[in-house]
This record gives C-alpha cells, sequence and structure tokens, in this order.
C-alpha cells in the first residue's frame, strides 16, 4: 500500500527513537534521568481534580459535548481579565484546543492556502512547521540566534518576504530557546504584522513560568494586537494538566470562527468533565501557580549552574520549562551527544536538531525532576567523562 505523500513532510519521531532507548536501558536495570519530554512532575491542584470527578458522576457528561460551554468561554474571558489585565475579551473571541499542538497542528488547514507563506521562529517547537506544511503553506524561518538572545528580530525578515506572509508564529517564553520577550519588543511584533496585514499567532504556553522576578503576560497588553493576532493560551503547564488537554485560542472572532468550523469536521468538543475541571482552573486560586514558578526557577538554577560549575557553558533560561544548552565540541551531531549522554551518564535530553534548521549544535533539557535529582543528574554528567 502506498501512504500518504504528506508522511514523507516529516522526518523521525526523535521523542519515539529516544523512548525506545530508555526502554532498553531500563530493562538493562540502569537506572535514568529523563529531562528531554516538558511533561510537569507537579500534581494539579485538589480543587481541579475535584471538579472532574464531580463532574464524571453525572451520566450526562459522558455524551458528547458538542459545544464549549458558555460558563467556561466566560471564564477564560474573566481569567484575561484577573491574570493579564486584558478586559472586553467576549466569548466569540475564545474557543477549545485539545492542548495547544493541536491547535497549531490543524491551524494551518484553517487558515492557509496552498504556497502561502508562514513565518516561523527557528528553532521552534516541531508543531509549528507541522502546522504550517499540513496547510500546504511554506514555512520562512526567521532566526533565533545567541547574538540577539534568542529573541525574532523582524528588521533581519526581507520586506519581499514580509509582504508575502500570511501568517507568523511567535513563541516568547519559547520553547525551545527559554528566551522572554518585552513589552518593546511585542510592541514591534504587532507594528510588524499590522504593517504587512501577517496574522501573529502567539503561542504563550509558558506565561506562568518566567525567572527572576519578570512578570509574563498576554500579547493582547499591547496596544493594536487585538487587530492582528491571537493567542494560544495553555493550561498544561500552568496548573500540570497537561494530560487532560486543555487549552484556547484567543483573539479576533473571524479568525475563531474559521478554526472552529474546521473543528466541527473532526471531532465533537471537549469531554465535559474536563470542561469543568477547566473552569475550576480558571477561577480558582492561584497561589500555587506562582509558588510552582519559584521553584521550576530553583530547578533552573541547579541544572544551568551545575552544568557551569562542571565545565560546561550552559547559559541560564529566562522562562518557560526549558534549558537550551550548546553541544560541547567533540561530538558529531546533537543527537549523537544525546545517544551518547543516555549511554554514559544515564540523563536523556533532546537533541536540538528536533527544533528546527538552526537547532543543530544544541540539546534541550526539561527542568521536569526536583533539585535534589537534578543536582544528581549533574554528578552523573560530570562522572561521565563526556565534559571536559
Amino acid at each position: 500500500m502506498e501512504f500518504s505523500h504528506r508522511l514523507e513532510l516529516f522526518g523521525p519521531e526523535i521523542f519515539a527513537a529516544l523512548n525506545d532507548k530508555k526502554v532498553a536501558l531500563e530493562a538493562q536495570g540502569r537506572h535514568l534521568y529523563n529531562l528531554s519530554v516538558g511533561t510537569p512532575d507537579f500534581a494539579p491542584a485538589p480543587h481541579i481534580k475535584q471538579a472532574l470527578i464531580d463532574a464524571a458522576q453525572d451520566d450526562e457528561n459522558w455524551k458528547y459535548s458538542l459545544r464549549d460551554l458558555p460558563e467556561m468561554l466566560q471564564a477564560v474571558c474573566a481569567y484575561y481579565q484577573r491574570r493579564f489585565g486584558v478586559a472586553g475579551l467576549t466569548p466569540d473571541e475564545v474557543m477549545s484546543f485539545s492542548g495547544s499542538q493541536d491547535g497549531i497542528g490543524h491551524l494551518g488547514l484553517a487558515l492557509c492556502n496552498d504556497g502561502d507563506v508562514v513565518l516561523l521562529p527557528d528553532p521552534c517547537y516541531p508543531v509549528f512547521m507541522t502546522g504550517t506544511m499540513l496547510g500546504g503553506a511554506k514555512p520562512w524561518y526567521y532566526r533565533l540566534t545567541k547574538e540577539n538572545r534568542f529573541l525574532p528580530d523582524v528588521r533581519a525578515i526581507p520586506e519581499e518576504v514580509a509582504r508575502q506572509a500570511k501568517l507568523m508564529l511567535v513563541s516568547l517564553p519559547a520553547n525551545p530557546v527559554g528566551s522572554v520577550g518585552t513589552p518593546e519588543l511585542y510592541a514591534e511584533l504587532v507594528d510588524f504584522c499590522r504593517r504587512y496585514d501577517i496574522l501573529l499567532v502567539h503561542d504563550n504556553a509558558y506565561s506562568d513560568i518566567i525567572f527572576d522576578g519578570v512578570h509574563g503576560g498576554s500579547i493582547f497588553n499591547t496596544p493594536g494586537a487585538a487587530e492582528c493576532a491571537v493567542e494560544f493560551f495553555s493550561l498544561s503547564k500552568s496548573f500540570n494538566v497537561t494530560g487532560a488537554r486543555i487549552s484556547f485560542l484567543v483573539g479576533r472572532a473571524d479568525v475563531i470562527a474559521a478554526c472552529k468550523k474546521l473543528r466541527t469536521q473532526i471531532d465533537f468538543g471537549m469531554f465535559i468533565p474536563i470542561q469543568k475541571a477547566a473552569i475550576a482552573a480558571l477561577t480558582g486560586p492561584l497561589d500555587s501557580v506562582r509558588a510552582q514558578c519559584a521553584e521550576y526557577q530553583r530547578r533552573r538554577d541547579a541544572l544551568c549552574g551545575g552544568l557551569r560549575g562542571i565545565g560546561w557553558d550552559v547559559p541560564d533560561s529566562h522562562g518557560s520549562m526549558f534549558v537550551w544548552a550548546p553541544v560541547p565540541a567533540g561530538y558529531a551531531s546533537s543527537m549523537d551527544f544525546c545517544l551518547q549522554l543516555i549511554e554514559k551518564a544515564g540523563v536523556i535530553c533532546t537533541p536540538g536538531s528536533s527544533f528546527g534548521p538552526s537547532g543543530e549544535g544544541y540539546v534541550r533539557f526539561a527542568l521536569t525532576m526536583p533539585v535534589q535529582r537534578i543536582e544528581q543528574a549533574v554528578a552523573a554528567i560530570a562522572a561521565s567523562g563526556m565534559i571536559g
């Protein structure tokens, strides 16, 4: 049987390859430190779990939901006012997705035609590339460089490219590179997209994981963004509900309507007990979210500071739950380094090559273990002799 040529758009699944190696080593009795996949190790708050449990007791809630509950959409609007100071959002400017990955993966199908140009950060999370290519669009990569603190630089985008572009995807705080935007940068991005009539798509999954006293915001804190932008907002990392797959697309009503039209053709809506859990998260206390951010910073300090202490010059991440580390000299590729690191040190990270053309030469660590375990992982790397 000949399968779809679309599958040829995508390279090998890096996480699957690393997991196969992990399973093989665990079968040998090896002790491993898994810092590859960004799944929080914190527990959801009790009131969120209880909301899901209570809703699951009602037999009616096990039927197709067919829609986003009005009270959930209103809870998102109220949360944006409470958390970000963004007033005036209405329910027709909000829709749910089964995780931001699902939303971004389908975005091109709803918004792009064959040959459209989409501006993508390089490096970026792989689904940015997937969603673009599934929609038949052509990615044009704007590089995130060390010299520019891994931040977007719209001045480096040629005018002829800007005039052709239909969408621009931005991730801040950025996965995988850990950079954080400023109000001045957001203003530059909004002005650029308004000037060239580009839809700005902001992935805001990590707004609650920003370090060193910086306050995470929304693209809609920027004047003019409501005219040119939409934002993916996720509960996964802030509230530790990754498996429940709860995210929202927020912003221009015409974009929301287009994405809703596509979604009606491929699913029957979010499971109602999960919607009830989302409402509990959005309307409940945020103390644990702030405390969790402080713990992520302690982990950042333990990993980056610890690696520097053994001679690996890894800069501090400024936000997200990830650290972007240059591959030490002497290794053929980022994948080669990752495979040797898991074999010799028992530490699992992700090769930068899976994050776009400019990701080669780096690896990504996820801050998904307590400080003590991170310190043990650093000690295992030191003992491996790979850093010298």
